[in-house]
């Protein structure tokens, strides 16, 4: 496995290649946003490990102009930043995985290689599932040519759903994906949020593309289905 690390302090970054080599992981650094992105536009790369406060560029910058160039390489980002609004914007932007500092060394590897393990799938910039149009660049939903107003969280549960249609995803699966691996609140979260956004996208249009299926989980309908 090859890593960009993209960190600005240099002690950390050091200490975080030196603990990554010593995993089998080849890692290269960037310190800066500007010499970052260049490295993860021209160089070839399993995984990419990104801090948000970076000199030149925030590391929320460098993800959004890589997957704007559709850069699909994972992104794992870190920050000193707590609670839900940053790793939201995180998501939203195209991050696969968010993690917060100080972090063990042991989840941060752990991490990577379950990225890596997904593998790299092109995402398109604008999403369409039905009469449902997602531009995760621009934060924008559609449904019948109507703009739906969504909270950040209900936009990364509707974006995880339109990405993959008809598949089901169990209550685990989502919170892993949405809120994150170290979430530790109650797992019926997931409940209360895919209650909104049927509230948004089904019931003002008199659908029900978004689905319970008992015992298992959540699924939002195909276009065939």
């Amino acid at each position: 496995m090859r890593v960009l690390l993209i960190e600005d302090e240099v002690t950390l970054a050091e200490a975080i290649r030196n603990g990554l080599q010593a995993e089998s992981i080849a890692a290269d650094c960037a310190y800066n946003g500007e010499e970052g992105l260049f490295k993860a536009r021209e160089g070839s790369y399993d995984a990419i490990v990104l801090d948000i406060l970076l000199p030149g560029r925030t590391g929320y910058e460098v993800c959004k102009k890589l997957r704007e160039a559709h850069i699909w390489t994972p992104i794992l980002m870190l920050t000193a930043h707590h609670g839900e609004e940053a790793e939201a914007k995180a998501l939203n932007i195209g991050a696969d995985d968010f993690l917060s500092k100080p972090f063990s060394y042991l989840v941060l590897v752990a991490r990577l290689r379950a990225l890596v393990r997904r593998g790299v799938s092109p995402r398109p910039t604008v999403i369409y599932s039905g009469n449902l149009e997602l531009d995760p660049l621009r934060r924008t939903c559609r449904c019948q040519g109507q703009e739906i107003n969504l909270t950040a969280r209900e936009f990364a549960l509707l974006e995880l759903f339109m990405r993959r249609p008809g598949e089901v995803f169990s209550k685990q699966h989502i919170l892993d994906h949405v809120w994150g691996f170290d979430f530790e609140g109650d797992e019926n979260i997931v409940e209360v949020y895919v209650g909104y956004l049927r509230r948004k996208i089904d019931e003002p249009f008199g659908q029900r593309a978004l689905q319970t299926v008992r015992g298992v989980g959540y699924r939002l309908l195909r276009n065939e289905d």
